[in-house]
């Protein structure tokens, strides 16, 4: 089967998620099976984050084109480049490398054939071989030996050539084909038809022939190939470390004693044991014995953190110290390991802003390379020393060569990749390119407060119930109702009530009101719990007496919430929840970076401006319903700002999306996660720091390679068409030119790998 064959375009940024190989170069370019791409001619890359499906074919894409996909590997129909899968399985290493297995073994077999041709044909340079150099015998040799180089090691560049010629998609390939065939052509024709030439081209009866320039181009290409091949290996090394944390097996402990199986044979609910130093295989939550968890491979913190019966633990991270029995609740693409290493390839696959100027310019590219390439042999032909002809074609090629494109569509993915991985190592999960960009551009952060800034588990402090009414049952209705709401400080409510041995009520046509409070019937009665406000807009009032309290409560950095009973107050609940360890730091070092914070919070003006002040904040925005988030989130944009908004509940999924950036963290909702560009699965806002680092150094590298792209061919295709002659007597070798063509690819994505050592 024809590589690229069923290659199709995939529209939107992020490819499906089974994708077996992609094409770096070209969005949407996918295959089952390694191959090339039918857009570009580059050889498709393994994807390190696939998982072999149950069912139905891998979807292979080009790296560079998202928008192509097929069932099988190929080439990318735009930049050439072979097609890679979206997602990879760990272990299957053989499959994963045979695009560089097949480059290697025709690079080591053109070189061996290509070395004899180059010394025959520079053998004029020795005194002692001159007389020998143009013999009959030299030239013979060097066609046979260089026609297998040409027609058999460089096959796969004619085919992704004339591939590119068929689909109109003109790359790096379309250069190589013309080059190297024209080179290889006139020499074929001036050894067998040399009559055919004006005598001015044949001083000796032969004309100058170039085998050495065809077989040597195709063996320096190839030799950027393999080298190209093997640096964008390492750019998925992230998504490899990260499958590479999961155990193959786990213990499940069965009535007849604990027995090792297979992590793919895990289901939830199966109770599994997890000794100490062992890893732990899927997520889950602790029912037997304690321990301390090393988690720094997900969240990139280097401190254990002690578990116990009730908490949760993450697949991948190891098992320090104690041994203990736990729950699994999330295997598979379920687990939270899984999720981040999807979330992680979708993101390299996507397409940051700038690519765009990089597409618009890359359209352009090769006809304008084939336009310089003709005027550079008109050029010499017309206006030439002789031999006009040799000079012409020899020019010409050497402009078909240099002007390789790969570096210029490279510079932006790699870096991306291999930026988006160094992220996810630190437990930044950023959704695409584009969050990754913007992020290094934000100048100001709109920032939630409760499990946000503070660690978002509130612990119930005051019961103050109004006359004639306890503490228990006032708990015990105020509970009862939010045990049905996702909030923070309802779950801290509820656990004040369980700690109390308090028995919860049944709740019948309860209703939430978002920022607001919650209501329903209990017990046969009509209760309310919420803010002042709420209450307020339900018809009950709240007396002098217990607000007075509500604010001394509150000035204390606690949060209020009161409790009416059939339309009058029965009392009111305090619930502190105490600011992050890293939240004064993470501050600070977000300051340093230029990014001023606002608190937009739905909590009251006492409780919000004790916290702002406490922290240093630029503003802060008290008593805040989500529309008000947005309508602050919309205020900074309209004054010229890049915003970011960071949130953990669903109240802040609206601004999260609102914003520039959203920003959620890993400790939150799933709706919150959703809604947001960036998740930090620690939790800390000190991850936002890094994430803005990241984006900048990622930003930086995307710069640099661009500029190395541009400079690189608008220095390059001049001298190869031979600038410099007029004036020095220098023309530059078709083998110089296809020596940088190979090495200038090669030198964007070493670039783009040192993001790897990148301090965040």
């Amino acid at each position: 089967m024809m590589p690229g064959h069923n290659a199709h375009f995939h529209g939107g940024v992020n490819p499906p998620a089974q994708a077996k190989y992609f094409c770096p170069m070209c969005e949407g370019v996918v295959a089952d099976q390694p191959g090339d791409c039918p857009k570009c001619g580059m050889a498709l890359e393994r994807n390190p984050a696939w998982v072999a499906p149950a069912a139905g074919p891998t979807i292979y894409t080009c790296p560079m084109h998202p928008q192509i996909e097929q069932d099988h590997p190929g080439a990318c129909p735009i930049c050439g480049m072979a097609l890679e899968p979206k997602t990879a399985v760990a272990g299957e290493a053989g499959e994963e490398n045979a695009e560089l297995r097949d480059m290697t073994r025709r690079l080591w077999i053109g070189g061996a054939l290509a070395a004899p041709v180059l010394l025959l044909a520079m053998a004029h340079l020795l005194p002692a071989a001159a007389h020998s150099a143009n013999s009959m015998w030299s030239r013979w040799l060097q066609f046979l030996l260089s026609t297998p180089v040409v027609l058999w090691a460089g096959w796969p560049f004619f085919v992704r050539g004339a591939r590119s010629f068929r689909s109109g998609h003109w790359n790096m390939f379309t250069l190589i084909a013309l080059g190297v065939g024209a080179a290889w052509l006139f020499s074929l024709v001036a050894f067998f038809l040399p009559q055919l030439f004006p005598p001015a081209m044949r001083p000796h009866g032969m004309v100058d022939v170039y085998f050495e320039a065809a077989a040597v181009i195709v063996v320096l290409v190839l030799v950027g190939q393999v080298l190209e091949l093997r640096a964008r290996a390492q750019t998925s090394s992230a998504i490899k470390a990260l499958l590479n944390l999961a155990p193959p097996t786990a213990l499940r402990v069965t009535a007849a004693g604990d027995r090792e199986v297979p992590l793919a044979e895990v289901r939830a609910g199966d109770r599994l044991r997890v000794r100490p130093g062992a890893k732990i295989p899927v997520d889950g939550v602790i029912e037997e014995g304690s321990s301390s968890v090393d988690e720094s491979m997900i969240t990139g913190e280097s401190l254990p953190v002690e578990k116990q019966a009730g908490d949760r633990v993450t697949g991948g991270t190891i098992n320090a110290t104690g041994s203990f029995i736990f729950r699994a609740d999330k295997v598979g693409a379920d687990s939270l390991l899984a999720r981040i290493v999807q979330l992680v390839a979708e993101a390299q696959r996507s397409r940051a802003p700038i690519q765009g100027l990089v597409d618009r310019v890359a359209a352009m590219f090769v006809p304008t390379v084939l336009a310089v390439a003709v005027a550079t042999f008109l050029i010499w032909f017309f206006a030439g020393p002789e031999p006009r002809l040799a000079y012409a074609v020899v020019n010409a090629v050497a402009v078909l060569i240099i002007a390789c494109p790969c570096a210029l569509g490279l510079a932006t993915p790699m870096s991306i990749m291999v930026g988006v991985g160094r992220g996810a190592q630190h437990g930044i999960l950023v959704k695409n390119a584009e969050a990754l960009e913007l992020l290094g551009k934000v100048t100001w952060l709109v920032v939630d407060k409760t499990g946000t800034l503070t660690e978002g588990k509130p612990r119930l402090t005051d019961v103050l119930p109004a006359a004639g009414l306890d503490e228990n049952t006032l708990l015990q209705v105020a509970a009862s109702l939010e045990r049905a709401s996702e909030h923070p400080l309802a779950a801290a409510i509820v656990r004040g009530a369980e700690e109390r041995k308090i028995t919860l009520g049944e709740v019948a046509d309860f209703r939430s009101v978002t920022a607001g409070g919650v209501a329903g019937t209990v017990a046969g009665k009509m209760a309310h719990v919420g803010k002042a406000k709420f209450l307020a807009a339900e018809g009950i009032a709240v007396d002098a007496a217990l607000q007075e309290r509500a604010a001394a409560l509150q000035a204390d950095g606690k949060t209020v919430l009161f409790t009416a009973v059939d339309g009058r107050v029965a009392g009111l609940l305090a619930v502190a929840d105490p600011i992050k360890e890293s939240t004064a730091e993470a501050i600070a070092l977000l300051h340093e970076l230029g990014v001023k914070l606002v608190m937009a919070t739905g909590d009251n003006r006492r409780t919000a401006e004790a916290v702002a002040r406490k922290l240093g904040l630029d503003q802060f925005e008290a008593e805040v319903e989500p529309a008000g988030k947005i309508a602050k989130v919309n205020a900074l944009k309209a004054g010229g700002q890049v915003v970011a908004m960071a949130g953990d509940g669903v109240n802040d999924a609206p601004a999260l999306a609102a914003a520039d950036v959203g920003i959620a963290m890993g400790t939150g909702t799933d709706v919150a996660m959703e809604s947001a560009g960036v998740t930090l699965i620690k939790g800390d806002l000190r991850g936002i720091a890094k994430a803005i680092r990241l984006s900048r150094a990622t930003m930086r590298n995307i710069r640099q390679n661009l500029f190395f792209a541009f400079v690189y061919n608008t220095l390059g295709v001049p001298l190869a068409a031979g600038v410099l002659y007029p004036f020095f007597g220098v023309r530059l070798s078709p083998m110089l030119a296809g020596a940088a063509m190979s090495l200038s690819s090669v030198s964007v994505i070493s670039n783009a790998l040192r993001l790897r050592r990148q301090r965040l």
